[in-house]
């Protein structure tokens, strides 16, 4: 089957190229879609299979990372969006895309209603990050798109990755249920708590991470690729996963 991807684009945004790349390299059908047009035809949102947000800095983030971006879909799609979740689609959000669906409240949304639970702040050292690391994969999570993943290089570049959540009440059920998708293996670089790079909602089908490996679709994106003959872009196994599971189950 042809497995259909839509890369919701807007001002700002400057990741969605790549992103759009990593999901054709992948085997999806993908296409850049500008969020306007989910706007004027809400039910667009149906005809894809996945929907992918990329990263930058929508709207600049000035009244906060993903925070208009995040209001928009709130506002003009949530209804289409509930029912492109509950047909057991996929949804997958880096970087800006990750503090759009937090904002949304999305992710992890326990409570059922888009309560945001969740963020990602300014950087504790207060600078941007733009650094290549190493995370580590939970392999208890529920994350369909991490699955059989254990560790990997990939770079970071924000400035607002701190993941915080609204208590400790909500840490420790996103703990418990391993909600907990990646974290940082060799250094935390915003001072999120728990090392928390990314979680994936209660279904495991929504998925949000602050790295991108959509930037580590070619063995020549890693910075050691020759010393270590680095043979495959490692980012690419996120996307295969997410289309495999569509392949599976629809």
């Amino acid at each position: 089957m042809i497995v259909k991807t839509a890369v919701i684009t807007g001002f700002g945004i400057n990741a969605d190229r790549e992103l759009e790349k990593a999901f054709s390299l992948a085997g999806s059908d993908a296409v850049r879609i500008h969020i306007q047009d989910f706007i004027e035809s809400t039910a667009l949102i149906q005809n894809y299979h996945i929907l992918a947000f990329p990263g930058g800095f929508s709207f600049g983030d000035h009244l906060g990372s993903g925070l208009v971006f995040a209001h928009l879909f709130r506002k003009n799609l949530k209804t289409e969006l509930e029912k492109f979740i509950n047909s057991g689609k996929l949804i997958i959000g880096i970087c800006n895309g990750f503090q759009v669906l937090v904002k949304t409240g999305v992710l992890p949304n326990f409570n059922g209603d888009w309560t945001p639970e969740v963020s990602l702040i300014h950087n504790n050292a207060g600078v941007f990050e733009n650094s290549w690391l190493k995370v580590s994969f939970n392999k208890n999570s529920k994350c369909i798109w991490t699955k059989d993943l254990d560790e990997m290089d990939i770079p970071i570049r924000h400035g607002e990755g701190r993941f915080v959540t609204l208590s400790d009440t909500i840490l420790e059920k996103i703990e418990k249920e391993n909600l907990v998708a990646v974290r940082y293996f060799d250094r935390n670089p915003n001072g999120s708590v728990n090392n928390i790079a990314g979680i994936t909602d209660t279904t495991g089908r929504i998925f949000g991470l602050m790295p991108h490996p959509e930037a580590f679709i070619y063995p020549e994106n890693h910075p050691r690729w020759t010393s270590e003959k680095i043979t495959e872009g490692e980012g690419v196994k996120i996307f295969r996963n997410g289309i495999n599971y569509i392949k599976e189950n629809f």
